[in-house]
């Protein structure tokens, strides 16, 4: 499949670099500048045009790992193949793991070979840059950096991370949701959506065991009042750190943030069909990549969404999918209640 154009996509929101920097942090100034000329790079090769890898189904997954060893030079080293044996790195091990954890979900779960359904190799590079605070997909591999150890730890250590920024790949594959506003905040949450089932899935946990947080475990010391990134469950509360700031996301339309920051608020906004997801999972019970995954799966890859689909135009593909799976049944009605909840409507 041709993918849609490429877009820089990372974990950590631009708001809390900046607010970092302001501060006088200089690992959050060099990764926010070094993000936003990366941005940049991207647009300029989207529109002369990429060439997406070779693929070839196996139903198994292809990965390599990279090593920049702390410089910025992409891809680096290879560090580990396919099959190879733990390296002696537990970072090089994560990631590898991670990317394994990914493809699983979505081969196990939905039939799915790799995030483009036909085999695409997963790349990942790590110890990128020095004291790099970030984690991003650039439209064809995977980076990790290691943090700077006092506010955000190694980008490895939250296996959603990993699914959150590979399924960037799996959006640009499928509905190619542009990245800005709404589709861009929607971009976002499907990442968030499926980064958290890939930990489930890894897991084993049920909607109601997991804990529904983004990134949880990548707070480092410094940081005294944060659990993660971003709540699923309670969008907004993730941190309130005098470092970090407070969580702006919303829960609801009635808070959206209108802003022309962050392609219009894709990192804030998304805290809307997030806490979508999470309603409607927690309603249906049991494991959320079944039902409530299945059905963001098949608007994900219907064929019928917008690239520039708004929440509005997300949540009436997602009420059609329950319906075309489950016929007028319990599934559809908590469909309907989520995003009543979450004030989107979908008639």
């Amino acid at each position: 499949m041709t993918p849609h154009t490429p877009v820089f996509c990372s974990i950590v929101p631009p708001h809390v670099l900046d607010k970092l920097a302001q501060d006088g942090n200089d690992a959050a100034r060099r990764t926010l500048e070094h993000d936003g000329a990366l941005r940049t790079r991207r647009r300029v090769t989207a529109l002369r045009g990429i060439a997406a890898p070779e693929s070839s189904p196996t139903g198994k997954p292809k990965r390599t790992i990279f090593d920049t060893g702390h410089t910025a030079t992409l891809p680096g080293r290879k560090v580990r193949a396919e099959g190879d044996d733990p390296t002696s790195d537990a970072t090089v091990n994560r990631a590898y793991a991670g990317l394994g954890a990914t493809f699983d979900l979505f081969q196990q779960a939905y039939g799915r070979d790799s995030v483009d359904g036909t085999g695409l190799p997963l790349n990942a590079t790590v110890h990128y840059d020095r004291q790099y605070n970030n984690a991003f997909w650039d439209g064809e591999q995977m980076v990790f950096g290691d943090g700077d150890g006092e506010i955000f730890l190694d980008f490895t250590l939250p296996v959603d991370v990993i699914g959150h920024e590979l399924t960037h790949g799996f959006t640009q594959y499928t509905a190619g949701l542009e990245y800005y506003g709404q589709s861009g905040a929607l971009n976002e949450s499907v990442s968030d959506v499926f980064g958290s089932l890939v930990k489930q899935y890894a897991l084993g946990q049920t909607a109601e065991q997991a804990d529904w947080l983004i990134g949880a475990g990548l707070l480092g010391p410094s940081v005294d009042s944060g659990v993660a990134l971003r709540s699923m469950k309670e969008p907004g509360t993730a941190y309130d750190d005098d470092v970090l700031g407070k969580d702006p996301q919303p829960a609801t339309m009635d808070d959206y943030v209108r802003t022309s920051r962050d392609n219009g608020g894709v990192h804030i906004n998304s805290g809307i069909p997030n806490h979508a997801f999470y309603l409607l999972a927690t309603e249906l019970g049991g494991n959320a990549w079944e039902r409530a995954g299945r059905i963001w799966f098949d608007v994900m890859t219907g064929g019928t969404l917008a690239s520039d689909a708004d929440f509005a135009d997300f949540a009436r593909a997602t009420v059609a999918a329950a319906r075309t799976l489950y016929g007028e049944s319990d599934e559809v009605q908590a469909v309907l209640k989520a995003w009543s909840s979450v004030g989107v409507p979908t008639s």
